[in-house]
């Protein structure tokens, strides 16, 4: 039996499992894509400090570290059920089932499908689908595009594909509706989109984003918005217009895009369309918790993490003995602080074996943590430590309820 299993290859899974194996414990990683990295495959950016963060080269490093710890790897293998039995976990897979007693869940995020007329064309696809085609595969996704949805990620990634020489037309909201209605919404959408702004190169936006500390200025900042937008790294972001349509006949030939008023209605009469040949579409990030889910670990659904996260503590644990969690499956945010969660659920892991005392390097981790949230470059969500310590809440909860039944 293994000392550990570890299920997601990314910048949580590696750096737990290099914690684990320089402890002395023997580490399994299992991983479905035929890369470990996971979503750092795809970054790069700038820093304040001027260098660039390449995530293929952090993985790279992170990956070297752990063959030469003795880590054994599957990647291509795919995690169908999981299962507790006589206080061991069973792991099974499409290659062999695994065993072990700690059990590190680090499955990321998956990108949320925002439904637009058109969508099922060829020449479609999620944002994420284009950094990897971009970043890892050195594809490009077409000659010029348009970014439906204004959100961190599709920010970020906007700015990537510039650099890979990709022509993107303009990132711009989806139409209004019951399923969109926080994405197509100017203003919602102006409040993500000030915690990217100290990234445009443009100065004006950049002192735009600290006068609009306040509702009154934001709603003041969606109505004198620009009709034409606002570019950012050359790219138009358009906060007042919205896609309503991607047409084509066998493939993506464009998209037609509409005026809108400050609540995010249509104005009619005022439809144009836009020649492009592929269409990314940015409906944000979700924890991916369906392994969480069959082990019978409780959820809770925090809007600031981005949905419904499975119940941990500052140490990484879940209520369920031996089931530890780390990285984007506890709430969206980035690579870095994926990474030092990562360190922290390694960390518990090695004391729950009894072999060290660990007390103090965890409570340095679990700082390490915190002072790494504060200082992101890029926040998915303005109120993610609202969220954290919602979570910390429901968790003392929790015990304090289970041992009134006890």
């Amino acid at each position: 039996m293994n000392n550990v299993i570890i299920i997601g290859s990314g910048p949580a899974g590696l750096t737990a499992a290099i914690t684990c194996a320089q402890k002395g414990l023997e580490v399994y990683v299992i991983d479905e894509y035929m890369k470990p990295g996971g979503r750092l495959l795809g970054q790069l950016y700038e820093q304040p400090d001027g260098t660039w963060w390449n995530g293929i080269n952090e993985s790279n490093k992170l990956f070297q570290q752990a063959v030469d710890l003795g880590i054994q790897f599957y990647l291509e293998t795919a995690v169908f059920n999981i299962e507790k039995k006589d206080n061991r976990w069973k792991v099974y897979t499409d290659k062999e089932t695994f065993q072990t007693t700690n059990l590190l869940l680090a499955t990321g995020a998956a990108e949320a499908p925002v439904p637009i007329p058109g969508w099922t064309l060829p020449g479609v696809m999620s944002v994420g689908a284009a950094q990897v085609m971009t970043n890892v595969h050195r594809v490009k996704p077409g000659n010029r595009g348009i970014i439906i949805g204004i959100n961190v990620l599709s920010s970020a990634i906007a700015m990537e594909l510039k650099l890979a020489g990709v022509d993107i037309a303009c990132l711009a909201l989806p139409k209004n509706n019951q399923i969109t209605h926080e994405s197509a919404h100017p203003k919602k959408v102006l409040d993500s989109l000030l915690h990217v702004a100290h990234m445009a190169p443009s100065s004006f936006v950049k002192l735009g984003s600290k006068l609009m500390k306040n509702n009154f200025m934001k709603e003041l900042g969606v109505t004198f918005f620009p009709r034409n937008g606002v570019k950012m790294w050359d790219i138009p972001i358009q906060l007042k217009k919205a896609v309503i349509e991607i047409y084509g006949e066998q493939e993506v030939a464009g998209v037609t895009i509409a005026s809108i008023s400050s609540k995010g209605e249509v104005i009619e009469g005022s439809e144009e369309n836009i020649a492009v040949d592929f269409v990314c579409i940015a409906g944000g990030l979700y924890p991916l918790g369906e392994l969480a889910a069959l082990t019978g670990c409780p959820f809770h659904y925090i809007e600031e993490l981005g949905g419904y996260v499975p119940l941990h503590n500052e140490q990484m644990e879940t209520p369920v003995e031996g089931l530890f969690v780390a990285g984007n499956i506890t709430g969206i945010e980035g690579a870095k602080v994926a990474a030092a969660q990562g360190r922290v659920a390694g960390l518990s892991i090695a004391e729950r074996t009894g072999q060290h005392q660990l007390e103090e390097e965890l409570k340095d981790a679990i700082k390490q943590v915190a002072d790494t949230r504060k200082n992101a470059y890029i926040q998915f969500h303005p109120e993610v430590e609202s969220g954290r310590r919602t979570v910390q809440m429901e968790w003392e909860e929790y015990w304090s309820k289970r041992e009134q039944i006890i």
